[in-house]
């Protein structure tokens, strides 16, 4: 097939012999040297389930991509494992991966002038990471999702990776011997695959299909189902139909079709962090989209998926009552997603969804997702809000299982560690807000999310009667009277740095609005009184992110 136009590519330009050596060396032949160039960018590594079968499925491609009459030249491009780093120093690296993530392929898709992208994805910022280097490179793109994993079990309990964490909880509580935990642990994750919840992974799988830049099904074919290797042919057949159409990246997004992504978000009670990354895919495609976008997308979406972290059921049952389009489809055919844009299959989102069967809500057949007249909560589960504790706004996730409406005296620690400590030795009581900050995206540095100390608050059983606050965010698996992504933050001298232990703090979802309930003139002169702490890092990428990070408002973006 012939080359993209827009390919900046040299390899048959007689003024590049070098060009043209490197790829005989690689084995093209001189056919070869007439087709169109894939990069196949693999997060793929060996130390984390959501990535370890990454790299098998890149290698299908590449074998289909050939079949197709393309070139696939696969790479790699880092991850990290959330779960791996939760808790620890480690995590502090896991949102500035998404933009190492984007820059690196951005960064060999340019240099190398491959004509189109298929990114294969596992864990939670590989997927906004490879999107947004698609929206900068603007060649024909497919991201390719490696699927959620299978259920645990132990005594006929379904596990995942959250009942890891809060069996911790738990065994600090006494509920537990170390025995039944260590049994918990071990077998919580069976095999390959994305944590299984509704949490980031899956919530930015399920969201970036919705946007079109994934093929129908992706998002919710488990890794380990066989069907997830035939998406292999799918995918190349795709990205040779994309390069054939000129069809590109800022072709198919739009505002609308953002508000679609988040719209399932909302449908579906995915994590919050789908708030900081669609920021960041919107600055990346020049698009206008800001806090108040997302609450207006969620104030006119129901809740319909009985979802982990706060419902009953994982990605693998969604899958069972047909998948992430039969969702959609619903949606689609309820007035709440624009059917008019277009995706990579070269068709519109309705025209995509026309043949797919619809749910069935009938009690015997699936209680996954309910009807939107029977919805769990009237509107969506994320909730932007604001008040003298967020100048710049706040995120919070809502389900309706935490009530609307919480005020308690302050609690506060300077990290997470603190936090940690202090809930496992009974610093927090019933009706507390804790307080976690200067763990900010410059503070922490890389707003590091806080499920290890919500997870301890809902195994000592206190997560229907304690809140939790912090300038940092929270992983997808987190539930809970929680608000998290607290702009100004505590390190740029937001008011979350200026609480003390024992203020009382007022959250309401009910008219989004978080407050210290703290004069004017006390904050002022706490404020008077406060220095900025230095930078936690001297020197390496967590300094530069630190220095060059935007705030969680604005998607912790690091090209403003």
């Amino acid at each position: 097939m012939e080359l993209n136009k827009h390919s900046k590519r040299l390899t048959q330009d007689e003024s590049q012999p070098a060009s043209q050596a490197m790829l005989y060396a690689v084995g093209l032949s001189d056919d070869d040297m007439n087709k169109a160039q894939v990069g196949i960018a693999s997060t793929g590594y060996d130390g984390n389930p959501c990535n370890m079968h990454l790299n098998n499925l890149a290698a299908e491609v590449k074998v289909e991509s050939k079949i197709a009459g393309l070139v696939g030249l696969g790479f790699n491009t880092i991850g990290v494992s959330d779960g791996i780093s939760m808790g620890t120093s480690g995590m502090n690296y896991s949102l500035a991966s998404r933009d190492i993530i984007a820059d690196s392929i951005e960064t060999v898709m340019h240099a190398q002038s491959y004509d189109g992208l298929i990114s294969v994805v596992g864990c939670d910022k590989n997927m906004p990471g490879a999107v947004i280097a698609m929206l900068r490179l603007n060649r024909p793109s497919i991201m390719m999702y490696g699927g959620t994993i299978a259920s645990g079990n132990y005594k006929g309990k379904k596990l995942n990776i959250v009942s890891a964490f809060e069996a911790l909880g738990q065994k600090v509580a006494g509920e537990i011997e170390e025995e039944e935990y260590r049994e918990i642990i071990k077998r919580a994750i069976p095999g390959a695959g994305a944590c299984g919840g509704m949490y980031t992974a899956n919530t930015m799988a399920s969201a970036i299909e919705c946007m079109g830049f994934a093929l129908p099904y992706n998002s919710s074919i488990p890794a380990e189902n066989p069907n997830k290797l035939s998406e292999a042919e799918r995918t190349a057949l795709a990205i040779k139909n994309l390069l054939e159409l000129d069809l590109k990246p800022l072709d198919i997004i739009s505002k609308k079709s953002i508000e679609n992504a988040i719209t399932i978000v909302n449908a579906l009670g995915g994590s919050t962090n789908a708030v900081l990354h669609f920021l960041a895919i919107a600055h990346a495609a020049n698009i206008d989209f800001t806090l108040a976008d997302f609450q207006k997308v969620s104030d006119l979406t129901p809740l319909i998926a009985d979802l982990k972290p706060s419902g009953k059921y994982l990605m693998e049952d969604v899958h069972g009552v047909g998948g992430t389009p039969a969702v959609m489809k619903y949606l689609l055919d309820n007035g709440y997603l624009h059917g008019e844009c277009l995706t990579v299959t070269g068709k519109t989102l309705a025209e995509n969804l026309s043949q797919v069967e619809p749910l069935t809500f009938e009690e015997d057949f699936q209680d996954v997702i309910y009807p939107k007249d029977k919805a769990l909560k009237s509107s969506g589960n994320i909730q932007i809000l604001f008040g003298n504790l967020a100048q710049e706004g706040a995120v919070a996730k809502i389900s309706g299982n935490e009530g609307l409406f919480f005020e308690g005296k302050a609690v506060v620690y300077d990290g997470e560690q603190a936090a940690n400590t202090g809930i496992s030795k009974g610093e927090v009581s019933r009706g507390d807000v804790v307080v976690i900050r200067y763990v900010g995206p410059k503070g922490g540095p890389g707003m590091p999310e806080m499920l290890k100390p919500t997870s301890l608050i809902m195994g000592a059983g206190l997560g229907k009667s304690v809140a939790l606050i912090t300038d940092g965010r929270f992983s997808g698996g987190t539930h809970g009277f929680v608000v998290g992504h607290i702009t100004p933050e505590a390190q740029t001298g937001g008011t979350i740095a200026l609480i003390e232990t024992g203020d009382t703090i007022r959250i309401s979802a009910e008219d989004n609005t978080i407050n210290v309930l703290l004069t004017e003139a006390e904050l002022a002169a706490r404020r008077d009184n406060w220095k900025a702490p230095a930078y936690k890092h001297k020197k390496g990428i967590l300094y530069k992110y630190a220095k060059v990070v935007a705030s969680a408002s604005k998607g912790c973006i690091t090209d403003a």
